[in-house]
């Protein structure tokens, strides 16, 4: 099984069983990990933002229009910040570490 490492706010790391065609954002919800996912993956808000960690970043698909512009709404913008509902869950991101942003 594929595996989806989430930190969360309080920096406390959890090992997520990974469902593939899933997004981050379904599974990171499904673990019961405290992230809001207001418009349920619609791409229509941002709080489903996280920080992808290290080199994954570069082996995500390109952000697409929408989600740069969701992204412009969030709180904490990094260069590593992402929409989790936009990251598609695959094989090859087995081992996907992500923080979970902060709310405000």
């Amino acid at each position: 099984m594929a595996e989806l490492i989430v930190i969360d706010r309080e920096g406390v790391e959890h090992s997520i069983t990974a469902t593939t065609g899933w997004s981050v954002m379904e599974i990171v919800r499904e673990a019961d990990l405290p992230i809001e996912a207001a418009c349920g993956g619609c791409c229509a808000c941002a709080t489903c933002h996280v920080y992808v960690s290290g080199d994954w970043l570069s082996r995500l698909p390109e952000v697409g229009k929408d989600e740069s512009n969701m992204l412009d709404e969030a709180f904490q913008v990094q260069d590593n910040s992402r929409l989790s509902c936009q990251i598609k869950f695959t094989e090859e991101l087995d081992g996907l570490t992500v923080t979970l942003a902060p709310e405000f």
